[in-house]
This record gives C-alpha cells, sequence and structure tokens, in this order.
C-alpha cells in the first residue's frame, strides 16, 4: 500500500517540478525581453500562478475524497496532471505563436496547481489510514519522501540530456523531452494507484453515516484552529521545499555564475540529503511528538540559512554542495513529521478537505511564491542574502507559534478519529 501511494507521488510530483527546472530555457522561449532577469521573473510568476489553483483543488478534490473515498480522487488526480504536463511538452513557442503560447502555458500551469492540490494531502491520507498508529510519523516521512525524490530525477534527467544533446539543441527542442516523459509515467502511476485498497478509516465512517454533505464548511465551522496549525506548518514546509527544487539552481546558475551542470548536481545531492532526513525525523516523531520534532527543524532552519547561502554563493561546487546541504538536512528534520501532523488535526470525514485546504493556502503564499520573492530579492536589494534572512525570519516565526501550540501537544500521537 505505502509503496503504490509513494509511486504515485512520485509520478505527481515529478510533473508539476520539472517546470522549476526548465525555467531559465523557458523564459527565453515564451517571455522573450531584453532584460534576462525580467524573462525570468515572468516564468517563475507562471511558476506561482499554478499554485493560485491549488486551494480550488483541494476543496474540490477533497470534497469528493471525503465524500467518495481517497483512491479514486487521487486516480483522477494523477491523470489530470500528466495530460497537463504533456500540454506543456507540445506546446508551440512565442516565436511561433506570439502572445498565445504564455497564455497556453499560463493554462497548463493552472490545470497542474488543479492537480497538484489534491495530492500532497490526499495520498498521505491514504498512507496514514492505512498505516499501524504506532508508525505513522515514519510511513507519510517515507510517503512524503517520495514526493521530494521527483526533484532530484528531474535534475539528474536534465543534467543529462544538457550533457548529451548539447545546450543550443536542449534549448531549441530537448526541454520538451522531461514533459513528455512526465506524462508518459503518469499512466504508469495510474495503474500502480489503481492497485491500492480504499481507506479503512474512509470506509469505516461511511459504514457508520458520518460523510458530510459539505466537508469543507464543516472545517470551517468546526475546525479553524486546527486549519490554523496547518497553514502555520505549511508556510515553512513551502518556502523550504520550493527553495531547495524550484529557485536553488536558478540562483547558482544566473547569480553566482555556477556552470548549469554543477548547479543541478548539487541541488540533486542536497535534495537527496532530505529525502533521508525526512523518514527519519517522522520516525523520530513518533517516539516524541510531533510539535518537538517540528519546532527542533524550524529552529535549525532558522540558524542556518545565512550560513548556507554564503556557502552556496561562493562560486564552488564545494560550497554550493555543503551550503543547500546544510539547509536540506534542517528542513528535512521540519519535513518529517508534517505531513502526518496536518492529518491528525482533523476527524476522517473531513480530513482531506481541512488539510489539503490550510496546506494549499499556505503554498499559494509561501511555496508558489519562494523562486519569485528570492530572485525579486536579490533583484532589487544586490544582496544574495536577502532569501536567506526571508527563510531564516520565516522559519523563527514558525517556531515561536509552535511554541505556543505545543502545549496541547501529547509525547505521542494518533489519527484523530
Amino acid at each position: 500500500m505505502v509503496s503504490s501511494a509513494a509511486v504515485g507521488q512520485f509520478v505527481e510530483w515529478y510533473d508539476f517540478v520539472i517546470y522549476a527546472y526548465s525555467a531559465t530555457v523557458l523564459a527565453k522561449l515564451f517571455f522573450p525581453t531584453d532584460d534576462p532577469v525580467a524573462g525570468l521573473l515572468s516564468t517563475f510568476a507562471v511558476y506561482a500562478v499554478g499554485f493560485v489553483m491549488r486551494p480550488i483543488g483541494g476543496i474540490l478534490f477533497g470534497h469528493h475524497g471525503d465524500k467518495k473515498g481517497r483512491r479514486n480522487v487521487l486516480s483522477a488526480v494523477i491523470l489530470i496532471m500528466g495530460l497537463a504536463t504533456v500540454g506543456i511538452g507540445l506546446l508551440p513557442t512565442y516565436s511561433t505563436i506570439g502572445l498565445a503560447a504564455p497564455v497556453l502555458l499560463v493554462t497548463c500551469r493552472l490545470v497542474q496547481g488543479l492537480s497538484a492540490g489534491a495530492e500532497a494531502m490526499g495520498s498521505n491520507a491514504l498512507v496514514a489510514e492505512h498505516a499501524p498508529a504506532s508508525r505513522r510519523g515514519f510511513f507519510v516521512g517515507l510517503s512524503y519522501t517520495f514526493a521530494n525524490l521527483p526533484a532530484i530525477f528531474a535534475a539528474l534527467l536534465i543534467l543529462g540530456l544538457t550533457s548529451t544533446l548539447g545546450s543550443a539543441a536542449y534549448g531549441d527542442w530537448g526541454w520538451r523531452i522531461p514533459f513528455l516523459i512526465g506524462g508518459l509515467i503518469s499512466f504508469f502511476g495510474l495503474y500502480i494507484r489503481r492497485q491500492v485498497d480504499e481507506s479503512p478509516e474512509f470506509e469505516e465512517a461511511s459504514n457508520q453515516d458520518d460523510i458530510q454533505k459539505a466537508p469543507a464548511v464543516s472545517v470551517l465551522r468546526y475546525h479553524r484552529k486546527a486549519l490554523l496549525f496547518t497553514f502555520v506548518v505549511a508556510a515553512l514546509a513551502g518556502l523550504g521545499f520550493y527553495t531547495l527544487t524550484g529557485y536553488f539552481v536558478t540562483f547558482l546558475t544566473t547569480t553566482v555564475k555556477l556552470s548549469s551542470n554543477d548547479a543541478l548536481l548539487s541541488n540533486s545531492i542536497a535534495v537527496l540529503i532530505a529525502a533521508v532526513a525526512t523518514p527519519l525525523a517522522g520516525a523520530w516523531s513518533d517516539r516524541l511528538g510531533r510539535g518537538r520534532v517540528l519546532i527542533v527543524g524550524a529552529i535549525l532552519s532558522a540558524v542556518v540559512a545565512i550560513p548556507a547561502y554564503m556557502l552556496a554563493g561562493a562560486g564552488t561546487l564545494g560550497g554550493a554542495i555543503l551550503g543547500q546541504g546544510l539547509l536540506a538536512a534542517a528542513l528535512g528534520i521540519f519535513f518529517g513529521p508534517v505531513g502526518i501532523a496536518y492529518l491528525e488535526r482533523f476527524p476522517a470525514h473531513v480530513r482531506f478537505s481541512g488539510s489539503a485546504l490550510g496546506y494549499n493556502l499556505a503554498y499559494i503564499v509561501f511555496g508558489g511564491t519562494a523562486p519569485l520573492v528570492a530572485t525579486w530579492l536579490v533583484a532589487t536589494s544586490g544582496n544574495l542574502l536577502s532569501p536567506a534572512i526571508y527563510t531564516s525570519a520565516l522559519a523563527a516565526v514558525v517556531a515561536v507559534v509552535l511554541l505556543v501550540f505545543q502545549k496541547n501537544e501529547h509525547p505521542t500521537a494518533s489519527i484523530a478519529k
């Protein structure tokens, strides 16, 4: 069950993150301008647009997931994502159809965002509701890891393509290959996902006639504190994840002037570090409680963000690996318990809707805008450390808020019923 859900997560998030790794190429093809920074900002603005649809996707698919079951909804979600990803890979560029090109690109990103809004919480809910109560942190952390691994695969795939085809050919037509691959593997992910049994907790709620007519309305009426908790935790999770996977490669290539190959290689190593730390921290939270591990991860992220950027900005491969790896380790500790921490705040009959709503609202504000805000901060301030200061400040605020919530946190937690 966990492996099937994890494969589905891998496919879904590969399709979503491949856009970020193609940002510099897409900026030239879809937003031609004499100012490269303006073109890059436009590309990252479209990246952020995909997040606007995430709360809508969370509400829409969460509604059906809480009423009709997790598995069927998640099957539809992965199919929609695959079709949108193929669409990007087949789009004509600005030189061919003019302004229609960026309009179509935005449309595909909106569809991707709609799908992504349901994926993380839906698949994690399915895993948590199948997993043994004493190991839910580990299993959901493992599932969360499979949402991080696509960033490594995407980076190494692009590295391999640019090395094989050459930069000119990749910029001309080779950039389409990762998007077309994403669409194809979505069908494999759909097959795997269809093999997963429905959540036993959903079936129990259905048998007890505990299905809500409007789950999102119930969340807003009766679960506002849980919604706030989810938003706060997801704020740092979103900024951290999309800084690592959506901004750092661009930062290293355009600002630090590191080679594309070195930037992709160092970023892959960093994401791998986060992927290893995540399930370990999830298992740690099974013993010590979600709140304690989240606070440790938030504090570490606040402390290491600025030194991490200083090392990464040194202009060497070693510095890039060490700097990104340092931040990735701290964020990986925070990532470990986040998935299960969201879910435990909501009862089964509104779990999909509630967790998806809080999570996606935070990802609009802090996740989707992470590359855009970071690029803008550097461009306007001239300070390479300005994104680090932003990350450190948010992590510190999240740590303080979590300390307040911690008063009601038990040493171990189980899914609320």
